[in-house]
């Protein structure tokens, strides 16, 4: 592809380098554990991964504002990096990025100038002030309001801000806030400085997980903010500005949870290798191996080609992927989630102790599922705007990746390509039935086709992974289109259980109805889509164990 944005590849390397060192220095086991443990917001380290020597922000700001100029590939890539150390260090790293994105994307030349060059100078923590107590991820709900000051002329000057923002990261520490409050023109982003008068910083909150993060409330009574500091110079358009950055946003959570992930298959994979239980090492155990380690390997594979492929299209130009950045955020995160868990029985009691860190890891996961959208808003996004895509191309969307997946399959050695295009068609017959008997005013039946949905998407991204392997004669197809073929008969299961929950599941078809519509999506094929199951597991565990 022509005119990608983003660094090339030796430059992103250098970065990832980059993290690797100050794991070594800065980082260290003993450091992160200690974060957790006494709920330690490591500001001075904050601020030293930004400052001259290292510069980590660098990377998402434009080069003509002193940046990098990195894209969505690199970001993902070093986001992941940074959690696959600690999470709550990232989690404060990215809500630099995302103050920033409403100026990235809304600001004035001038505004860019200003604010985007202090932050690359490193010498402001940045964050992102939008949700509400009230309102959680419905940002049309919004309560802050920003009221207009004029001079004796009628000249509006600024703006007063009364309201408060809840679950703040870097709230109780930022130097700068980009806000979110409604003007009479609408909703519209602000930038807050620290100090301000009636700007208020409050106390950290007590978390779950993500310790080493901050997370505080805000609160502004009457603070007056000058007219320049409106993002834009223009107000109502702050909705606009904060979809505009969805896609990716909700792309970056997802590297995010798949770094974690990351952090806790490093413990537990060679932990395997060495616990000798009953006579033979774990790794050997198909009740570690096949239950507790490689399904869910598989689906932070597929949910790394899912991520990988929409950061390319985002560093190609495209615009308005919220929707695959809501199946990437629900998939990869889910998908982290029920792996911490695992990761946690899979070192037995060692996994309850905080010193081998997997429950640690369990902890802060968890939250991937929950900020910048939860997984339940993301289901709804997923199935509304899939389901009207589909009936506005008459079947045509999911045609179309059943049609890629079949020609795949003709080309190529078994990526489970037949399955995920049999899932695909099956799907476009339940998106109908449930049009035609109003099923999507039911909001469990549309949670169903979301997750079915999701999982036809990643499917398809991961045979189409395999296929580039394979074609290209890499050291690692062997182990990915094991893990497609896999990812495809979970993909196949999905869809057939989630469609016997639509179907019989509304109580509007008879027996026969039920039958015949099963019969018309070849519901039974679906059903059987182990073929080869376990030895497909094997290979992949004897290439993640190096048995």
């Amino acid at each position: 592809m022509a005119n990608l944005s983003g660094l090339d590849t030796e430059s992103r390397q250098m970065v990832i380098d980059t993290v690797g060192l100050l794991q070594k220095r800065l980082l260290t086991k003993d450091k992160i554990l200690e974060y957790d443990t006494k709920e330690i917001f490591p500001e001075k380290i904050i601020r030293e991964m930004l400052g001259p020597d290292i510069g980590l922000q660098l990377l998402f700001i434009p080069e003509e504002f002193s940046g990098m100029g990195g894209g969505a590939r690199d970001t993902c890539a070093v986001v992941r990096e940074i959690s696959r150390i600690c999470l709550g260090i990232s989690t404060a790293f990215f809500a630099i990025q995302l103050g920033s994105d409403p100026i990235l994307v809304g600001a004035t030349d001038a505004q860019k100038e200003k604010w985007l060059g202090a932050i690359a100078e490193g010498n402001i923590l940045v964050a992102y002030a939008v949700t509400e107590s009230g309102a959680g991820s419905n940002l049309a709900a919004l309560k802050t309001k920003a009221e207009p000051v004029s001079d004796d002329t009628g000249k509006i000057i600024g703006y007063k801000l009364n309201g408060s923002k809840q679950f703040i990261s870097n709230g109780g520490y930022a130097d700068l806030v980009t806000v979110l409050a409604n003007t009479p023109e609408g909703p519209s982003f602000f930038v807050v400085e620290k100090g301000m008068e009636g700007f208020v910083q409050g106390k950290g909150e007590q978390k779950h997980g993500i310790k080493a993060s901050n997370t505080s409330p805000l609160s502004f009574t009457d603070v007056f903010v000058p007219a320049d500091n409106l993002i834009g110079l223009v107000p109502g358009n702050g909705l606009k500005q904060a979809n505009k950055v969805f896609g990716y946003t909700r792309l970056m959570v997802a590297a995010m949870a798949l770094g974690a992930a990351q952090g806790a298959m490093d413990i537990v994979v060679p932990y395997a290798k060495e616990r000798i239980q009953f006579g033979s090492p774990l790794s050997e155990k198909q009740g570690y191996t096949h239950k507790l380690i490689v399904p869910h390997a598989v689906r932070l594979e597929a949910a790394t080609a899912y991520m990988d492929e929409i950061a390319l299209r985002l560093d190609s130009g495209e615009e308005d992927l919220q929707v695959e950045g809501a199946i990437g955020k629900l998939f990869a995160t889910e998908s982290a989630n029920s792996f911490a868990d695992h990761a946690m029985q899979a070192l037995g009691g060692y996994g309850y102790i905080h010193e081998y860190e997997v429950e640690k890891i369990k902890r802060d996961v968890k939250i991937t599922c929950i900020y910048e959208g939860t997984s339940e808003i993301q289901q709804s996004i997923i199935s509304t705007f899939r389901w009207k895509t589909s009936r506005k191309t008459k079947g045509g969307y999911y045609a179309g990746i059943a049609g890629d997946m079949i020609s795949l399959q003709n080309n190529q050695d078994d990526v489970g390509g037949r399955l995920v295009a049999l899932s695909s068609k099956a799907l476009n017959a339940v998106i109908d039935l449930a049009h035609e008997n109003r099923l999507t005013r039911q909001q469990f039946a549309m949670f169903c086709l979301a997750d079915m949905m999701a999982y036809v998407e990643v499917a398809a991204a991961m045979s189409r992974k395999a296929k580039t392997l394979a074609d290209s004669f890499e050291p690692e197809s062997l182990k990915i289109k094991a893990m497609a073929r896999i990812f495809a008969s979970e993909t196949a299961q999905t869809v057939a259980q989630n469609t016997m929950k639509i179907v019989t599941g509304s109580g509007l078809f008879d027996d026969k109805r039920v039958s015949d519509f099963m019969e018309s999506i070849s519901h039974s094929q679906l059903v059987r889509c182990y073929p080869g199951l376990i030895k497909d597991m094997d290979q992949v565990a004897d290439i993640l164990f190096e048995r």
